[in-house]
Parts: C-alpha cells; structure tokens; sequence
C-alpha cells in the first residue's frame, strides 16, 4: 500500500533495523568489527536489505524469504497443487498474514476439551478456504468454536488468560530450544525433525518403518 502511495515499502523495515543496529552498538561490549545478521522467511528479505544498505553489517546469512519472480509466479499453482494432493481447499487469503496468536492460544483449550484436531482442522479451513480468513476476528472464532463444538465462553475466558498465554510462549521456546525454525514441525521419536508439507511423504515412510515390527507382529 507504502508503494501505491509513492513511498517506499521497504523503509520502514529499514530504517526500524538501522535504529536496531544503532542500539546495538551503543552497548559497552558490542564488536562493531564482528557484526552479522540473519533471519528467516521474511527475516531473510530483511537480512538482505540491511546487510545491502548499511556497511556496518560484516557478516549476512538471510534464510529463505527470497526468490525469483519465475518462482514467486509458481508458488501459487504449487500452493494448489498441494491443496489438491491434500483433500482440502486453499486459496491466498485476503490480508495475510493475519495475526494466529488468539487461534493458537485456543489451541490450548481445543486439547484440553479434546477437540484439537477438529479445532486446528476448522481453523485452517476458515485461513486457507473461506470468504472470511479473519482468525483475529472474534466473530470467526466464535464461528469456528461453534463448529466444533467448543463452549465459546469458556475459549474466550481462556485465550484472555496469563495461563494460556504462558503455554503458548512455552510452546514456541521449546520448539526452538529442539531447533525448530517454522510451521509445519514434526518430531519423530523426540529429535528427529522434520519441516515443512513437503516433508510429509518422509514423516509417513518413517512411521511406517518404525511401525513395520508392530504390524507385523
């Protein structure tokens, strides 16, 4: 929208990470000979925007959040290609991304009430296949919790909640403390990780292999 406007897009972003270096350095045992930054998905794109803009950056190592535009073009068709192979609809929402921190939180409640798959299910279905993908929106939520048959008070009591808030936090640290870095993550057996849908044709070949003996017997 910056862009339709006349405005650079981009600045913004730059000139929040140009301040970020600036506070950096201004710390007593900063090494302004020794900096480096990385960062992934849209960190990527960010990492190789400062690191192209500001020569006090020594060191860059962006993670994804960068293509061409052959392969930005494709994306869309892979994103359906996948939809297809997956039995489900998914389509670009409006606005993404949305911010998912209240839907996460009433992940909590959808486990404890034992209703996570449908819960997760029917959010991802509003996202990636509805007319309204708003999932901040308490309005989809109540929608989705009546869908599934979650008491809506009770999910907006918890998603409110420090307790809830906590175990979202928790989840996301442990996830990074395993060395996760995105969503979709898959553990098999504790620390044997996997990322990404297009992983899932090595989760099934692993759990097969692991479940061979059992069915066998």
């Amino acid at each position: 929208q910056l862009d339709l406007c006349g405005t650079s897009g981009l600045a913004p972003f730059y000139l929040s990470m140009k301040r970020g270096l600036d506070l950096l350095l201004s710390l007593e045992h900063t090494d302004p000979e020794r900096v480096a930054v990385t960062g992934l998905s849209g960190g990527g794109w960010q990492t190789i925007v400062i690191s192209a803009l500001d020569t006090r950056v020594k060191l860059s190592n962006p993670v994804a959040g960068y293509s061409s535009y052959r392969t930005r073009a494709r994306h869309l068709k892979d994103l359906g290609d996948w939809a297809k192979l997956c039995g489900v609809q998914a389509h670009w929402p409006a606005g993404h991304p949305i911010n998912s921190v209240k839907a996460m939180r009433g992940a909590f409640y959808a486990e404890e009430q034992g209703l996570l798959v449908d819960y997760s299910r029917a959010v991802f279905e509003a996202y990636w296949g509805s007319d309204n993908p708003d999932i901040a929106s308490d309005e989809v939520l109540a929608t989705i919790c009546q869908l599934v048959g979650l008491d809506t008070e009770g999910f907006f009591n918890a998603i409110a909640d420090q307790q809830y808030k906590d175990l979202l936090r928790q989840n996301t640290d442990e996830l990074i403390a395993r060395g996760g870095y995105g969503s979709p993550t898959l553990f098999i057996d504790g620390d044997d990780m996997y990322f990404g849908n297009d992983r899932l044709p090595l989760v099934e070949f692993r759990l097969q292999a692991l479940l061979a003996p059992n069915l066998g017997g």
